[in-house]
């Protein structure tokens, strides 16, 4: 199986606005860096959101996990890995590691994201395209 689809990794710095009066990151930020690796590994995939959404479906996170292990700082370049684990029906299951400056592991996370018609506000299988990556076997489509 080609892990490299199934895994996503950015970068980034965190903001002075992301931060307490200590220049601790307040925990709420890594949820939204979640999305962000999330919606940069789709991506990738060829799957921006803005396509998903063009085909009539949109991914809902339906769980979040979060467990904090060290703090993050203002300006310090972090790293968030991103992986899918599994995909089920109208299901994809994501986890997240975010490392430091210096690789050690400041948090972890999964998230649940469930796939619905926009149209019907009804649960509907996931795209093809991620349950292809899923089982190993990757798209051969052109990607956007």
């Amino acid at each position: 199986m080609d892990d490299q689809s199934r895994q996503g990794r950015i970068q980034l710095r965190p903001r002075y606005e992301e931060t307490d009066q200590g220049g601790i990151i307040h925990h709420s930020r890594f949820v939204v860096w979640f999305e962000t690796a999330r919606t940069e590994w789709l991506r990738e995939q060829g799957l921006p959101y803005r396509a998903l959404e063009e085909r009539g479906i949109r991914l809902l996170v339906s769980e979040v996990q979060v467990r904090y292990l060290r703090p993050a700082y203002y300006d310090d370049l972090i790293t968030i890995e991103t992986t899918m684990n599994k995909c089920e029906g109208a299901r994809i299951h994501l986890t997240y590691k975010v490392l430091g400056p210096q690789g050690d592991e400041l948090c972890r996370g999964l998230t649940v994201l469930a796939c619905v018609d926009v149209a019907r506000h009804r649960p509907t299988r996931l795209p093809a395209e991620l349950v292809q990556l899923a089982s190993g076997h990757p798209s051969t489509g052109e990607r956007t």
